[in-house]
């Protein structure tokens, strides 16, 4: 199953590599030359599809937890001043994506989005530091009952030219479900209330939509 951002890059890439068999089947006499060209655009597109790739994940929905929004590794777990709209202190958990992990970003909770908007921005590696405050961005800050307002922030990479967002200001969103997607390495950083227990450790691999990566105590 692969995801709807992806259907007209596997299309182009799926024709050109038909393409381009049948060209250096037809043009490429040299044996071991033909084999290698052949082999080179096969694993190209195998690339683009499992870069694009759309599991189902069982989430297990529930109004205390916040669920990781992404696959890939938690690299930062941090007290931080949030200074785009809270302005005060959180919990900042961030979570790296590979090119090799899944894309697709989903709601953390459920509940009402209070905030959506998008920040032009760098490119900067997903890990470095400024990254969070200067590359293309999104901001989402969604509210529930019981936790309040949490605040993710889809995040750019070096490779990452397009953020895809669908949450829009006053709609309700379900937890675990598409909230939308970051094409080619990225990161996603979440911020928390202060007195909420965190669940992961630095360096734990998460799985988007089913690890829970903190909750109200």
């Amino acid at each position: 199953m692969f995801h709807k951002e992806g259907f007209t890059i596997i299309l182009i890439t799926s024709v050109l590599t038909v393409l381009g068999l049948f060209l250096t089947d037809k043009f490429i006499p040299v044996y071991w030359l033909n084999k290698l060209i052949m082999l080179v655009l096969l694993f190209l597109l195998v690339i683009v599809l499992q870069f694009f790739r759309n599991p189902k994940r069982k989430t297990v929905q529930n109004a205390n937890q916040i669920i990781a929004p992404v696959d890939g590794k938690v690299v930062v777990i941090e007290e931080v001043v949030e200074s785009e709209y809270f302005k005060d202190k959180r919990r900042q958990i961030s979570i790296f994506m590979s090119p090799l992990n899944v894309h697709v970003t989903r709601y953390p909770i459920s509940g009402k989005v209070n905030y959506s908007k998008y920040h032009p921005g760098k490119y900067l590696v997903a890990w470095h530091p400024k990254s969070s405050t200067e590359n293309e961005r999104t901001t989402i800050v969604v509210e529930n009952n019981t936790v309040g307002e949490i605040l993710y922030r889809q995040v750019a990479g070096a490779l990452a030219r397009r953020i895809v967002n669908y949450a829009k200001k006053d709609t309700e969103i379900v937890q675990g479900t598409d909230a939308g997607f970051i094409k080619f390495g990225s990161r996603i950083d979440i911020f928390v209330p202060l007195d909420m227990k965190i669940n992961v450790n630095l360096n734990d691999v998460v799985k988007g939509g089913e690890n829970v990566i903190a909750e109200v105590i």
